[in-house]
């Protein structure tokens, strides 16, 4: 059995602090140097423990959680190595996620068809009619990438192999907000018509 996963309901504490600290680092992820290494809870309907493929499969509602972000996906499998020795813990090198993919974070929320989180390359590529919020804004397109070492996120308009997002033409599309000006400070100054005489 795998006793590297904890099996039990938790959830995410989305903290002012930690909304704060992305706006602090200019819009970057709060999952910058996120710790990989961190216990993975996970809680499903159903799970199936392959050993002999060092794999354990997860399926129904299943909600994962690794510090302060978490995955939610309707089929998850997880790969694992064995550790050295008779009393090592299993080591998680990868999670594949289908079936509505949810990631979320004090600072963003990211969706996809399809979703990878490779934890020796500490990276998350969602794949399929994906988007990504953060604040106030949105970008959708075919495939995300967040990079935990560097807290940045890449939105594609083509999907893995160069497919194109369907009905979308390979084009990645936003929406962003503005911050709000004085309309009495942005107006025009008002001019004198022609023939008006210059006020005395």
């Amino acid at each position: 059995m795998i006793r590297g996963f904890l099996l039990v309901g938790a959830s995410l504490l989305a903290t002012a602090a930690s909304a704060q600290a992305a706006q602090n680092n200019g819009g970057l992820s709060v999952l910058r140097g996120h710790d990989s290494n961190a216990p993975v809870d996970v809680t499903s309907d159903r799970i199936e423990v392959q050993d002999r493929a060092d794999r354990a499969i997860f399926v129904g509602n299943v909600h994962a959680v690794q510090g302060n972000m978490t995955m939610d996906a309707a089929r998850m499998t997880v790969a694992y190595s064995r550790g050295v020795g008779p009393n090592a813990e299993p080591q998680i090198q990868r999670i594949d996620a289908s079936g509505g993919v949810t990631v979320v974070s004090p600072s963003e929320r990211a969706k996809g068809s399809f979703g990878i989180y490779d934890l020796n390359r500490r990276i998350i590529t969602l794949i399929g009619g994906v988007s990504l919020i953060r604040g106030g804004n949105t970008v959708n397109g075919a495939r995300l990438v967040i990079d935990l070492n560097s807290g940045r996120s890449t939105v594609d308009g083509s999907a893995v192999g160069g497919a194109a997002s369907a009905g979308k033409g390979g084009r990645v599309t936003g929406r962003f907000t503005v911050p709000q000006r004085s309309q009495s400070a942005t107006a025009p100054a008002s001019t004198p018509s022609p023939g008006t005489p210059p006020a005395k």
